[in-house]
């Protein structure tokens, strides 16, 4: 009888292992959403981590939160929504009201034909507008333009999120208010490897920035809470093992460091080990401010492309060797004095190397 209640319990086991096998493989499909015993995770790749790591320690000179700065002047696309009227209400001059931006960037303008719109700025549109309804009308008197509706500039929020997406961007959003505007963060999400990417072009040098969630939300430590500008990419990745295992280890900087509170009067109290702003080197990597593009090679530069990026990164050594960046818009190489680096977020002697 033994032996009989033995054999069964070894079958049920066996026939479970096969069920968890299947599930794990293939999944199981319910109302169209993929179920899996091991879901795959949002992660970062080499490439992401080491340019994360190269943005270095000290505080980048970008707006942030309570520093935040004026976008440079609104450029119409495909997707925006124009307003085009004549300012004085006893005008002769009629225009269909509200004016859609179309996919080949013009806006119709009813009897007086179309317009090519996009890539200019509102002063600029007006002034077309207005020169291209004169051919027609002697006294137009000043056209008045307004954007109705802005879905051309947006941000992005990846990864890592309960309603990932692209967002329309109204120009004052940071970092804190891109993860909340995505439902916030999800159970399997990590709190320590967030980034911010900066859009650049090809053969550019790119802008991958820590994002220190916990000091943000927690301790409201504007350092990494960085103004949003159009095309910016937050990415939440899942949780490593280690940060399982690990989840009280202490951050790398710009994440974790030392902090003072602060009295009514908005001083810093006198505490032991109370954090200095450290001066940024000289030859750090200076950033291009929110919204400014890098301008190509113009007369006296030579455009040069990239012509490598070498980031080695050893385990158990507190600082990589010195990275050497050669920037296409200005054709010369800078030295910036590598960061530390977290070692439990790279491989052994990993290394990346971007043509």
């Amino acid at each position: 009888m033994a032996g009989i209640l033995g054999k069964r319990w070894w079958l049920r086991r066996a026939g479970l292992a096969v069920m968890l096998a299947a599930l794990a493989s293939a999944g199981c499909t319910s109302g169209g959403t993929q179920f899996t015993l091991f879901p795959q995770r949002e992660v970062l790749t080499d490439s992401a981590r080491m340019l994360r790591a190269a943005s270095g320690p000290h505080p980048l000179p970008l707006p942030r939160e309570l520093d935040q700065r004026v976008l440079p002047a609104y450029v119409v696309e495909p997707g925006d929504v124009l307003l085009v009227q004549p300012a004085d209400l006893d005008s002769p001059v009629q225009i269909p009201g509200d004016q859609p931006v179309l996919l080949d960037g013009t806006i119709h303008l009813g009897r007086y034909g179309q317009v090519v719109v996009a890539g200019k700025t509102v002063p600029q549109i007006e002034q077309l507008v207005r020169s291209t309804i004169q051919a027609h009308v002697k006294d137009v008197g000043p056209i008045v333009v307004r954007i109705v509706t802005r879905l051309s500039k947006v941000y992005y929020v990846l990864g890592e999120v309960n309603a990932p997406g692209a967002f329309p961007l109204q120009g004052r959003e940071t970092v804190l208010d891109g993860i909340i505007a995505a439902g916030g963060l999800t159970d399997r999400a990590s709190r320590r490897n967030i980034i911010l990417s900066r859009p650049t072009g090809p053969n550019h040098c790119r802008i991958v920035l820590p994002v220190c969630y916990r000091d943000i939300v927690q301790i409201g430590d504007t350092t990494t809470n960085y103004q949003l500008a159009p095309g910016d990419r937050i990415f939440v990745p899942g949780r490593t093992l280690f940060e399982d295992l690990c989840p009280r280890r202490q951050e790398c900087p710009p994440c974790g460091g030392p902090h003072a509170p602060c009295d009514l009067g908005g001083h810093a109290l006198d505490v032991p080990h109370a954090p200095v702003e450290a001066p940024v080197p000289s030859g750090a990597l200076m950033l291009p401010p929110v919204g400014q593009i890098v301008p190509p090679a113009g007369a006296g530069q030579t455009a040069t492309p990239v012509a490598r990026l070498d980031v080695v990164a050893q385990t158990g050594v507190k600082a990589a060797p010195a990275a050497q960046v050669t920037y296409p818009a200005y054709g010369r190489p800078e030295h910036h004095p590598a960061p530390p680096v977290c070692t439990e977020e790279f491989p052994r002697n990993a290394s990346l190397r971007a043509p």
